[in-house]
């Protein structure tokens, strides 16, 4: 049986995929076990080989990704590029650690003992990604696994089995083992079922999850049972510090890019932009014109730079975070509230926290002006959330942003640099209700590789009894 994924925009078909059930899930994780032990015995080398021809596979559907990204999420041609473009460079970057997972030898307290400290691959790992940079985050959640040794499985999203499904095809044309690479696709009415039966299996070794925190805990709950580790990169409330020395046109131009790049579906995403009272009026004005000046358009045209978003249920949503804004007091300073998935850049000013826009994540193109009384006081408002993933900092004193940044509770901050920010060698992950682990570089062989002692003793043994 196949379902149906349905263009957001035109209501037509967008892509159909096969609706697997938990049987076959379990079938796949069957499999995958046999090519784990094919994989994990090729030396380094030669997986490096193998993940290079994947990533220049994948850079050669570019036209399939743009056209299967706009129907089935309704990115722009642009976003759908980005994702690809550093995608290959996280495949690239995985080829590259393969022959970076390394030991060491321990000193040991017995005479003639070699005591050794090493990281192997782990089994099978499920990669479970979402659909709002599918290929990104679909190439994460399994290229720096397969670099380690192990066999994957990518989960795919239900919004977008296509586009995950061209990242398996570019994976199998590289020339992995059969079964080291496998993907599951399901209807959305059976993907509870169907991850349950993932995680269940007993040659899943390792989880890790991309997408909302209530997702999220339901799966570190479910492994939890089986004592399976996870790695979770949840949802975000970014916040975007603006203090009183800080280059207000470069402050600017960040926070428009982190507030409604791929229309605010960024986990990323700047949602709370706190500005201290001396400069908040100037800045308020500089970027309700910035907002103003971004329009909103049809993906398949071309012609602007915010498209869709994934669907009715996030215009809703974020409907209903303005009203309530409103309703409290709040101001609007460019867009409002929209009738369809092509949502305007809107900027709500005086956001309090009596505001739903101030805590929960919005996941759309509506941003949260936050007035703070002075430098102490946006430490203390960026803090005011549970999640912590993404914040940035705008100051032209280089040490102050360096200590405002540390009194940041998040994975990651950036100074004079917008929060939406990615490369493939750096820690990703955030802190709090945003997740635990980290994908990328080093950090990831940590995640998908198991640390082991090993001993040999070359001299006679001498114990106590």
């Amino acid at each position: 049986m196949q379902f149906e994924r349905i263009n957001p925009l035109t209501n037509e078909i967008a892509s159909r995929a096969e609706a697997m059930t938990a049987g076959d899930a379990r079938a796949i994780a069957d499999r995958a076990a046999r090519g784990f032990a094919k994989w994990s015995v090729i030396g380094p080398n030669a997986r490096r080989e193998v993940l290079m021809k994947a990533a220049t596979a994948l850079e050669a559907r570019q036209q399939d990704f743009v056209r299967a990204m706009t129907a089935e999420v309704g990115a722009t041609a642009g976003w759908a590029m980005f994702n690809l473009m550093l995608a290959a460079r996280m495949i690239r970057e995985a080829a590259a650690l393969t022959t970076q997972i390394g030991g060491e030898v321990i000193p040991s307290d017995r005479p003639g003992c070699l005591s050794m400290a090493l990281r192997e691959p782990v089994g099978v790992i499920l990669g479970i990604a979402p659909w709002n940079a599918p290929i990104i985050l679909g190439v994460r959640a399994i290229a720096v696994p397969l670099a380690c040794g192990n066999a994957v499985i990518l989960k795919a999203s239900e919004v977008c089995p296509q586009t995950h499904s061209l990242i398996a095809q570019a994976f199998s044309e590289a020339g992995f083992p059969p079964d080291v690479v496998n993907i599951v696709t399901n209807a959305p009415q059976d993907a509870a079922e169907v991850v349950g039966a993932l995680i269940d299996h007993p040659a899943v070794k390792r989880i890790n999850f991309t997408g909302s925190t209530a997702v999220g805990r339901i799966v570190a709950r479910r492994a939890a049972e089986h004592l399976k580790p996870c790695l979770l990169e949840l949802g975000g409330k970014a916040p975007l510090l603006v203090l009183e020395d800080a280059d207000l046109d470069e402050a600017v131009k960040a926070a428009a890019f982190g507030a409604f790049m791929n229309q605010g579906q960024i986990c990323m995403s700047t949602e709370r932009i706190i500005v201290v009272e001396p400069i908040a009026e100037e800045f308020a004005r500089r970027f309700a014109a910035k907002a103003h000046s971004m329009a909103t358009g049809d993906p398949r045209e071309g012609k602007t730079p915010l498209g869709a978003v994934v669907d009715r249920k996030t215009v809703q949503h974020v409907n209903s975070l303005i009203d309530d804004a409103t309703s409290k007091g709040a101001r609007i300073l460019a867009g409002g509230k929209a009738a369809s998935v092509l949502m305007p850049a809107t900027v709500v000013d005086g956001v309090t926290a009596a505001m739903n826009l101030y805590r929960e994540e919005s996941f759309g193109p509506v941003v949260a002006l936050i007035r703070a009384h002075d430098e102490a006081d946006a430490i203390r408002l960026a803090n005011d959330s549970e999640y912590g993933l993404s914040a940035a900092v705008f100051t032209t004193d280089a040490a102050r942003g360096l200590r405002v940044a540390r009194q940041i509770h998040s994975g990651i901050c950036h100074i004079n640099g917008p929060t939406v920010d990615d490369e493939a060698q750096i820690p990703f992950g955030g802190v709090g209700a945003s997740g635990y682990g980290r994908f990328g570089g080093k950090a990831g062989i940590e995640q998908f590789t198991e640390l082991r002692w090993i001993t040999m003793a070359t001299q006679p043994g001498h114990f106590p009894i």
